[in-house]
């Protein structure tokens, strides 16, 4: 082999190509290394942004959890008997001693703080029924569906409810302020004394009747209904006890006896509210 062979001359294109690869390998190179630095500064604030969201997430479910806990009903399960000792059931801060067996609804029978109880006694023995005329699935009595508990075979009944009084007036001052703005100007003799005022048309207590002692209105009233057709009327006597308000329901009927009555809900509520004189 030649010299000339060995020393063949080396062509621009060759040495241009090989330049430009010395070239560009730095700088390639160096990209990469830049772009390493980057991807592990955005793992870092990715991780760094979503601790907070995390913790905020643990917080919210560990309140909830605790809300939820906290608001949940704390009764026992198992039910009371019916013929076991009075409950202490308290109700807008009022405490009652109420006995298991008078409580209309089987929910409402623990003890501790109540919103309402509803309650039955025999009348005029004022004992709970028995427990064979007493079923549990009874709904609340309201002003709507205490004519139709009236109209029940069981008409030897007092029905009570216990609730707080919510910020409305006491029945006395009710008798006092808003029910003679209602009243028709004629009134009527009724049993033993009594005096019947209905009210007008149009009011809050249109087809109702005001019944009170004519020459002292606050020791016995009530307001009644009047009896429709086999429908017979009924009444309703409201008394307050502190932050608290005691409704009977009974039949109109009763009011022949009026006194006899007022003295038995008197007695009735000494019995559920011993402290109260």
């Amino acid at each position: 082999m030649t010299a000339h062979a060995i020393h063949r001359p080396i062509s621009r294109e060759t040495v241009s190509r090989e330049t430009a690869s010395h070239q560009t390998a730095p700088a390639h190179q160096t990209n990469a290394h830049r772009t390493r630095p980057r991807r592990a500064n955005a793992r870092r604030k990715s991780i760094v942004f979503t601790w907070p969201f995390t913790l905020s997430v643990l917080l919210v479910a560990a309140a909830t959890t605790f809300v939820c806990y906290a608001l949940w009903p704390t009764w026992p399960s198992d039910s009371i008997a019916l013929d076991g000792p009075a409950l202490p059931i308290t109700v807008a801060g009022v405490l009652f001693e109420i006995p298991p067996a008078a409580i209309r609804e089987a929910v409402q029978r623990h003890p501790g703080q109540h919103e309402r109880v509803d309650l039955m006694f025999a009348w005029p023995s004022l004992i709970p029924p028995q427990n064979e005329s007493k079923p549990d699935n009874k709904q609340p009595l309201s002003a709507d569906t205490a004519i139709a508990a009236a109209a029940e075979p069981e008409k030897e009944r007092l029905f009570v409810t216990i609730e707080g009084l919510n910020g409305v007036l006491t029945p006395l001052e009710r008798l006092r302020t808003i029910y003679p703005r209602y009243v028709e100007a004629q009134a009527s003799t009724g049993p033993d004394g009594l005096v019947v005022v209905p009210f007008r048309g149009g009011t809050p207590y249109e087809g109702e009747d005001l019944v009170y002692v004519g020459n002292n209105p606050e020791q016995f009233f009530a307001r009644c209904t009047r009896q429709d057709n086999a429908v017979p009327g009924t009444c309703i006597n409201e008394r307050a006890l502190d932050g608290a308000e005691i409704t009977m329901r009974f039949p109109r009927d009763w009011l022949i006896e009026w006194r006899n009555a007022a003295a038995n809900f008197d007695r009735l509520t000494r019995r559920l509210h011993p402290d109260k004189n």
